[in-house]
């Protein structure tokens, strides 16, 4: 039995366990957008999944761009999908690799139907699939089987010092508790970078983040940028005290606790294969980065914030932290969890991350998150370069 006790949970038929049982509504391109907000239209207690890719990319953007719908597809938090393409056999693709999960999906595809007859047909598909996944019932899970990962926004002072600090805590008690978790940012581990690599569990692990941080380094001199000025540190963090990329870094890293080494180095929207603790290359972009996770299939999120990021995600529930008393105060509505008791002398980092653990037991329970509530559903995928 796990150490940190028990939830409620949505088994799935390929053994994963989600916390949310949505039946999404999949556009696998924008030109399928409409068709699929309106079958969400016609049938309640369905979730569109609109964005604004899928047309004539090519190569790695293609197939991370297919990675991220099917992992999205197949997350635990989706009990059924029903996916709408234009064309036919791209929608296949999508369809098929949601399929491998054993999870209920069909697909449609516009041409020679007409979005008219588009909307009826998956209609009609998704009104059973919403009757058979309101009959399905949670069932007792141990809180080591819920993935969970973690990004944080609008970065401040407070940030290193308490609220990323805390989500470290209840990492380090989640990996030894034997639960997968993510952390990624690259462009954010800049200036930290070879004490992320030190954090790794084997040097050959360590070589391989070391090369994915470089790509990117690469990637900035290639595009004639000498650094990442305006954009990292944002405004938004150096309004809240973080003068240079470095104190961001090193904040950031927080985020992975003190004893935790990751045990794998993922690419973006790519799903662990065992326990523990991963690094993921990703944007630091907050809702492309939770997109990625959601599809790399975790299905809790702790997002730390100092000034304030807003941030939520259709399928996987945000659930978010601050240690800065003016944040709690001016934008209280946004913040699931206020640890800012540490910085008065009036809590400890530990009781912080256990506070932060039974926040995550209750949105498991069925307590959606202010996110959720306030219907933040940022869903942005990660575009590599332009399409043909």
């Amino acid at each position: 039995m796990s150490a940190l006790g028990t939830v409620l949970g949505y088994r799935r038929e390929n053994g994963r366990v989600g916390i949310r049982n949505h039946v999404a509504i999949l556009a696998l391109d924008d030109l399928s957008n409409a068709a699929c907000e309106a079958v969400a239209n016609n049938v309640k207690g369905t979730l569109a999944l609109p964005h604004a890719y899928g047309r004539l990319q090519f190569g790695d953007d293609l197939m991370l761009t297919f990675r991220t719908l099917i992992g999205v597809g197949a997350n635990p938090n989706v009990a059924a999908c029903v996916v709408i393409g234009i064309e036919p056999e791209w929608t296949r693709i999508i369809v098929d690799g949601i399929a491998k999960t054993g999870k209920p999906v069909s697909g449609f595809s516009i041409e020679r139907t007409g979005d008219i007859g588009t909307v009826a047909e998956a209609s009609r598909k998704a009104k059973e699939y919403v009757h058979w996944a309101t009959e399905l019932r949670r069932e007792s899970v141990d809180v080591s089987e819920i993935w969970v990962s973690v990004k944080c926004g609008e970065s401040d002072t407070t940030s290193g010092l308490a609220s990323n600090p805390t989500v470290g805590n209840a990492v380090d008690k989640l990996v030894a508790d034997g639960a997968v978790c993510c952390f990624g940012e690259t462009s954010e581990i800049t200036g930290a970078e070879m004490v992320c690599k030190e954090r790794a569990a084997t040097p050959e692990l360590g070589e391989k983040f070391y090369a994915v941080w470089n790509a990117y380094n690469d990637f900035i001199t290639e595009n004639k940028t000498d650094d990442l000025s305006g954009s990292q540190p944002t405004k938004g963090n150096i309004r809240g005290g973080l003068t240079t990329i470095e104190e961001k870094a090193f904040g950031n890293l927080q985020k992975i606790g003190r004893k935790a080494r990751y045990v794998g180095v993922l690419e973006p929207a790519e799903a662990p294969t065992g326990k523990g603790l991963w690094f993921m290359d990703s944007s630091s972009a907050a809702a492309e980065m939770v997109t990625l996770c959601a599809a790399a299939g975790f299905v809790a999120h702790f997002f730390p914030t100092g000034q304030g990021n807003i941030i939520g995600n259709p399928v996987l529930p945000v659930i978010k932290l601050s240690a800065n008393p003016l944040t709690c105060a001016t934008m209280k509505e946004h913040i699931d969890y206020d640890c800012s008791a540490i910085l008065r002398g009036e809590m400890t980092l530990d009781q912080s991350g256990d506070n932060l653990l039974d926040m995550l037991r209750r949105t498991c329970n069925g307590r959606n998150t202010s996110a959720e509530v306030l219907g933040h559903r940022e869903f942005i995928l990660t575009k590599l370069y332009r399409s043909a």
